[in-house]
């Protein structure tokens, strides 16, 4: 009868401890989860960013290219203001330009591939978000329903997948 109550002593310390391990491993799964997504959020960003620049870069081109040449015109290189003519800059705005516009198609190259490992580690892993994929409760599509104010389904969304 020792025997059997030591074994099973041992059977409830290894349960207690591969829970432990399960409740560990949810945590870094879940951590793991978040830092994808501060990856593809962060991504967005910075895409965001690089658009705001290259609308900049086509509005002072086409204002340039309604100037004289010869004309005197100020360019901040670095934070430092330095006095050109539209000749000079108008080149290197252009090439500014098309280097935005491939680094921007670069962007959005990296935010579909991180959408992929995000929705593949969501599959893997059977990640649920709340307000996505029919994952919240029975009453959630009855609240949208009924109160007319609420924000649109697009709203509750928070991983961005797809292309841009």
């Amino acid at each position: 009868m020792a025997a059997t109550s030591g074994t099973s002593a041992t059977t409830v310390a290894a349960a207690t401890t591969a829970k432990s391990k399960d409740k560990k491993s949810q945590e870094e799964i879940y951590a793991e989860f978040q830092q994808l997504r501060n990856q593809q959020r962060n991504l967005i960003n910075n895409l965001n960013t690089l658009e705001m620049d290259l609308k900049e870069h086509k509005t002072v081109i086409d204002t340039l290219k309604t100037v004289e040449p010869g004309r005197k015109c100020f360019r901040l290189i670095g934070g430092v203001l330095c006095d050109q003519t539209v000749e000079v800059v108008l080149p290197q705005l252009v090439t500014n330009k098309e280097q935005l516009e491939k680094l921007i198609e670069t962007g959005k190259d990296q935010i579909t591939k991180k959408g992929l490992e995000i929705n593949q580690f969501k599959d893997e892993y059977n990640i649920k978000i709340r307000g996505q994929d029919g994952a919240a409760g029975p009453g959630a599509g009855k609240e949208n329903v009924d109160d007319k104010s609420a924000a649109p389904p697009s709203a509750n969304r928070n991983v961005l997948v797809g292309q841009l």
